[in-house]
């Protein structure tokens, strides 16, 4: 078979832009039929499934294989074969010739018949099940339409189906009906009931029949397709219901779909629910302006009930069109293939549906090759032609010669997949065109991983150029990637030049630590003051290495230095970080500050340093340092507070250390504040402090007045209106009076409204004792004597016995009870009593 596409539009230009992919495929069927048609013309053609059976000028039938070859010749006539008709089976043929010669033989038995006519016959048509004994019948069409039977003997017998109307050109049987075309339309007959069904009259009745034949083809048992001229029609048989039937033959014929198409009809077919059809096409020349042949077209249509929808149209380049006819052209098909062929006199051309291989062609031809690859990749288990891994190289070299090389570059990592050797030779042709930036970021990093060298290529190209790129691909690469020894040694020839630059120090830190050389990665990460740097002393466990480097932690951020010390106090000592910091007191009081938050008696051996370092740079904290600590040295700390003067830590270690008076003339005199002394007066709780505050305020108007709004509650105020000098004016003081007067009213209201709950309460327990006590309490063989340990009562019942039992549920003999040295009748339980010590217990126990 020959190579050579059909896939042309009827205008070049129109094929150039077309973005629409053709519907079917176009081969020459070549091989015997090249040689056939180099001394002969084809003139018909029958298709079965297993065979081709080609009629020509010369009287000759050839079967053919489907690639065109030759498998037997049959010399049947002189003249021209006007047409072939097989049966279902391929085992018998029927031949027709324009002498008027009809042959109907087996291909595998010795039946055949002979018959020849007096006029030219122009169709013959054997039954589709001619194979069966019963079913013996074929038809011709000359003049009439002549319908043969085997009989009684295996004799022939003929009948006449119809005449009159012109010259039969064409015959389908399918299943028990016949159709014809005759001059003046088409008919449909049942064989069975011997009934014509309907009469299709043609359209156009100028066009002369022998120069436009009619097209007749069977879409199923009850489909019939008619074309003629430019007139298609779709008829479907149907049967007529009981009530309709009357005289009338029981089926009947409607047109379902009627539409004309531009160019006359040469051929039809079905495929699907859509059409194919063959057209001849006629054209004014534009050299000399005369109408001429052109190229025929096959186009395929969905029908619609009055017009349709083309949805494909090729023009066929096929050998010698300038010099053919409408009746030069037949399409024949063969079912369920979709295989179509077009008859011409010198050539025969085979369209086939487009298969997923020839999809994809399409696509690479147009350069689509995006939908070219997701095509491959959905069909890859029918498609024979392609292979995904060639299209998406293709893929990646269009895109590449476009100049997109980062969608190229992308696009390797799903094309390449785990091929390496693939990878290294793209790799290198992204070198060779100066692109290795672009495939870097898609460099396979696991499963597969390439060799080192083209991983250190990559770099040095980003060392070359750009920075940081090269510092972005040494964190996201794993450090097995390269050699990580080679790669280091550039970046430290590369700082040799530009000894500061952050991006190549932080790069080769980073390397450091990739090689475990963690001690170079941390110096370099502390002069950067990178923000990595405890991570990388917690991951590994650097504490050993950070020793002599605490202060440049702690310059770098302090809080999350001193967590990390203090987290790690089994790895680096209180006393060698405090050591460490001994030239640096703010952040020593830093260290030890949080410490001392932590737990106030891990650092109690630098509590008294603490108090100066506290002074001097966090005086706000130094009061709670100096109240929570314990193991604070207080002289040392009031020198110190002393010196500097604070006021307020000097009053509370002089409270602290019971020189109250001194803490409460300092608050008056340096603070002169009368809230704060009072305040301090209530926490002391001493009536010599009072007495001190009042004397020291007596002269003192404010002073005065906060006493009096104060003190009501731990002084009688009367005390200190007595001392108030007469003539004395004291802000306030009508407002002060009439606030003692409230708080004592309070006082009274408050010492009442407790007197009378606790009446009420010693009365409620008093009646619940006195219940309690009238209860009667259970004696029985089991309890027994606190004294004597016998049992309590007697064995005999009948003897009198005197048992004395107490509240406390104690159980003596009444003999057993000691006598009283008490002048009271009331008796106490000894056991209880006992319990009590000191005088008046048995009193207690009598309330109980």
């Amino acid at each position: 078979q020959e190579t050579r596409s059909y896939e042309e539009s009827t205008d070049e230009s129109e094929e150039d832009e077309s973005e629409e992919e053709p519907k079917l495929k176009y081969e020459r069927l070549s091989n015997g039929v090249t040689e056939i048609l180099q001394k002969d013309a084809a003139s018909c053609m029958t298709v079965h499934e297993k065979f081709l059976a080609l009629g020509t000028h010369y009287g000759k039938v050839y079967l053919l294989d489907v690639q065109g070859n030759i498998t037997q010749k049959f010399d049947v006539s002189p003249v021209k074969i006007n047409q072939i008709s097989l049966d279902e089976s391929g085992e018998h043929m029927g031949v027709c010739s324009e002498d008027g010669k009809v042959q109907v033989f087996g291909l595998y038995s010795a039946e055949e018949f002979h018959e020849t006519f007096d006029c030219p016959i122009k169709i013959v048509a054997v039954h589709p099940q001619f194979v069966r004994s019963h079913f013996k019948q074929f038809v011709t069409g000359g003049k009439k339409l002549l319908l043969y039977e085997r009989g009684w003997m295996n004799r022939w017998k003929p009948s006449v189906l119809h005449e009159g109307e012109g010259n039969i050109r064409n015959i389908k049987w399918r299943g028990h009906l016949i159709a014809w075309a005759n001059n003046m339309g088409v008919k449909i007959l049942d064989v069975i009931s011997k009934q014509r069904i309907t009469n299709v009259p043609r359209d156009d009745i100028s066009l002369r029949p022998d120069m436009y034949p009619c097209s007749l083809c069977w879409k199923d048992n009850l489909t019939l397709i008619i074309g003629w001229g430019n007139s298609v029609k779709i008829c479907s048989v149907k049967e007529r219901h009981a009530s309709e039937m009357r005289d009338l033959p029981n089926r009947y014929v409607e047109i379902v779909f009627q539409f004309d198409t531009e160019f006359y009809v040469s051929g039809l077919a079905p495929l699907c629910d859509q059409l194919v059809i063959l057209s001849y096409v006629k054209e004014i020349s534009e050299k000399t302006e005369v109408e001429c042949c052109a190229r025929p077209r096959l186009d395929i249509v969905q029908p619609l009930p009055e017009s349709c929808e083309e949805i494909s149209s090729d023009a066929l380049t096929v050998r010698g069109f300038q010099e053919n006819e409408c009746r030069d052209y037949h399409l024949e098909y063969s079912e369920g293939e979709s295989l179509f062929y077009i008859i011409s006199p010198r050539d025969v051309v085979v369209a086939k549906e487009r298969d997923q291989d020839d999809h994809i062609d399409w696509l690479l031809e147009k350069k689509k090759y995006e939908e070219a690859l997701m095509a491959a990749e959905i069909s890859q288990k029918t498609i024979k032609k392609h292979k995904i891994l060639d299209i998406g190289l293709a893929y990646i070299n269009h895109l590449v010669e476009k100049g997109e090389y980062d969608l190229a570059a992308r696009k390797c990592q799903k094309i390449l997949g785990k091929n390496t050797e693939l990878w290294e030779f793209e790799v290198y042709k992204f070198k060779e065109i100066g692109q290795l930036k672009a495939i870097s970021r898609y460099l396979p990093r696991r499963d597969p991983v390439l060799k080192p060298l083209i991983y250190e290529m990559v770099l040095h190209e980003f060392l070359e150029s750009d920075y940081e790129g090269f510092a972005t691909l040494i964190k996201e690469w794993p450090g097995d990637l390269y050699n990580n020894t080679i790669i280091v040694q550039a970046v430290v020839d590369h700082l040799k030049k530009d000894p500061q630059n952050r991006t190549l120090l932080r790069t080769l830190a980073e390397l450091y630590t990739y090689d475990q050389r963690y001690g170079r990665a941390l110096e370099i990460y502390l002069t950067l003051r990178h923000k990595d740097v405890f991570q990388l002393i917690h991951k590994h466990n650097l504490f050993s290495s950070i020793r002599d480097k605490i202060v440049l932690l702690m310059d770098f951020d302090s809080e999350k230095a001193v967590d990390m010390l203090l987290d790690n106090e089994d790895k680096i000592s209180i006393d060698r970080v405090v050591e460490e910091l001994e030239n640096r007191p703010e952040l020593q009081h830093v260290y030890l500050h949080k410490l001392f938050k932590r737990d106030h008696h891990k650092g109690q051996r630098y509590h008294e340093k603490q108090i100066s370092l506290y002074a001097e740079y966090d005086r706000p904290n130094l009061l709670p340092f100096l109240r929570d600590s314990t193991h604070c040295p207080l002289e040392k700390a009031l020198e110190i507070c002393q010196q500097r003067n604070f006021v307020e830590e000097t009053v509370y270690l002089l409270s602290r250390m019971g020189n109250s008076r001194s803490a409460l003339k300092m608050i008056m005199e340096e603070l002169q504040d009368v809230d704060k002394a009072i305040e301090f007066a209530k926490e002391q709780d001493d009536g010599e402090l009072w007495e001190d505050l009042i004397l020291y305020s007596i002269d003192k108007p404010p002073f005065i007045t906060g006493l009096l709004n104060n003190i009501g509650t731990h002084v009688d105020p009367i005390l200190l209106i007595h001392r108030i000098k007469e003539g004395m004016e004291i802000p306030n003081l009508r407002d002060s009076l009439v606030k003692i007067l409230q708080d004592y009213n309070l006082q009274i209201l408050l010492r009442e409204g407790c007197k009378k709950i606790l009446v009420a309460d010693s009365l409620s327990l008093l009646k619940k004792m006195h219940r309690t006590q009238m209860k009667g309490v259970l004696v029985d063989e089991e309890n027994i004597c606190e004294s004597c340990l016998s049992p309590i009562l007697p064995s005999d019942a009948s003897k009198s016995f005197s048992v004395v039992v107490f509240h406390c549920r104690h159980m003596f003999h009444r003999e057993c009870l000691p006598v009283s040295s008490t002048v009271s009748s009331v008796q106490f339980c000894n056991i209880c009593s006992a319990k009590h010590r000191g005088p008046g217990s048995a009193v207690l126990e009598m309330k109980k």
